[in-house]
């Protein structure tokens, strides 16, 4: 059972704001010298369109495959006791730098608009080779924002990510939100009636914690859509190499300490219309909670979906299904959006974080609902291009009311709130 311990509320340093508002300045100093042509470059996506035709909604359908019980079991035999998110916080292998400390073109990746009033980078040599995937946090998973007596980010990155002989790594630092410290831990599939385990292909585009489960979009090439992790069955790696899997004298993580063996997987039916999504958030203004996605890939429209969680206390952070395991999505809709990189819902609102034009161009912010559609806007030609870049993933915190994202190596927050200003 997952104990609350008392909450603690760490105070940035004032030098920190300082480096965050000048970064600011700077940003919405070079917005303004965007031109008016560029401030109405992005076309108007417009209302959300519901989609409610079995014809539309029918293919969102998926099927829950547990991993079999004694597949866990005996990873857990032969790996030794499965253990909790605190025990792999308390020896990390890295720290964040504060966002004072981070390399100019990191802080060069916040938002002009909102502002950031959080930011935190991982090093360059900490991330070579590596992709930015997800973010989700222990905001998702406890609403009160703690679990155990840690605050908590997830930061997905992939190695080889999209690699065409299946052998990318996924993996994730299990950040410290408090102390900035951060362990990596190896996502993997067991194999081999549990004898064995393989790596996750996938580049980790999105991630929620939700109670005792993390949910993880799978690659372009797997023939599922999610898999499923418990968060108190993380295994220790017991061999340091570049392996994945059991070795001679043990098993080995790929250099991580910490490996996470999936608990399930959502897959969906194969044919025309089949969900690929591109990023998933968590929603806890609907009842039940929900998980939100788009659909991955360009050229819109985008289609944008939610499946209601279980509220079976059996079924923890599992999404809720019928009696042979199929779920249906609770609401689907489609954007003229036609490059999302980010989606958050939050009562009748959806955000949606697109892409910019090139690849080195910022992106632009929208809010979008069935009525219309507004963008974030900076600087004095009220441009649209005032996003991040690249384009981030979305995840609300909201016993804070924070919106936490990601730009590259960067981590960043802001006010949910402060969007109704921009």
């Amino acid at each position: 059972m997952k104990h609350r311990g008392r909450h603690r509320r760490r105070r940035r340093g004032r030098a920190l704001r300082a480096v965050l508002a000048g970064t600011a300045l700077a940003l919405t100093a070079a917005a303004t010298m965007i031109s008016a042509s560029q401030a109405t470059d992005v076309r108007d996506p417009g209302a959300l369109k519901p989609l409610t035709r079995p014809a539309d909604t029918e293919p969102l359908r998926l099927t829950e495959e547990p991993v079999p019980q004694q597949w866990l079991d005996r990873l857990s035999e032969e790996m030794g006791r499965p253990v909790g998110v605190t025990t792999v916080l308390e020896d990390s292998d890295g720290a964040l730098r504060e966002g004072r400390d981070c390399p100019e073109q990191d802080r060069g990746a916040l938002p002009v608009e909102p502002d950031a009033t959080r930011a935190y980078c991982f090093g360059v040599a900490d991330t070579t080779g590596l992709r930015p995937g997800g973010i989700t946090t222990s905001g998702d998973a406890d609403d009160d924002g703690y679990w155990g007596e840690h605050r908590v980010i997830l930061s997905g990155w992939a190695e080889n990510a999209g690699a065409p002989d299946g052998s990318s790594l996924a993996r994730v630092a299990v950040v410290d939100a408090d102390d900035l410290s951060y362990t990596w831990a190896l996502l993997a599939v067991p194999a081999e009636g549990g004898r064995d385990f393989r790596p996750l292909g996938s580049p980790v585009s999105g991630m929620v914690w939700y109670q005792d489960k993390l949910l993880v979009t799978a690659g372009p090439g797997d023939d599922r859509v999610l898999y499923v992790y418990d968060m108190g069955r993380i295994q220790r790696a017991t061999v340091d190499g570049p392996w994945v899997g059991r070795v001679p004298g043990g098993w080995s993580a790929a250099g991580a300490r910490w490996v996470l063996p999936a608990v399930a997987s959502y897959r969906a039916e194969p044919g025309a219309g089949a969900p690929r999504p591109g990023g998933i958030s968590l929603d806890r203004s609907t009842a039940p909670d929900s998980l939100v996605t788009y659909e991955r890939g360009g050229g819109g429209p985008t289609r944008l979906w939610r499946y209601d969680f279980s509220g079976d206390p059996e079924r923890t952070g599992l999404l809720a299904t019928d009696s042979v395991l199929r779920t249906r999505a609770a609401k689907a809709y489609e954007t003229r959006l036609d490059d999302v990189h980010g989606v958050l819902s939050y009562r009748s609102d959806w955000y949606l974080s697109e892409a910019g034009g090139e690849t080195d161009e910022r992106g632009t912010l929208w809010r979008q609902d069935t009525e219309g559609a507004e963008p974030t806007r900076c600087g004095r030609d009220e441009t649209l291009r005032c996003w991040s870049g690249p384009p981030a993933p979305l995840a609300l915190w909201q016993s804070t009311g924070e919106v936490w994202a990601r730009s590259g190596r960067t981590l960043f927050a802001f006010p949910l709130a402060s969007l109704d200003r921009t």
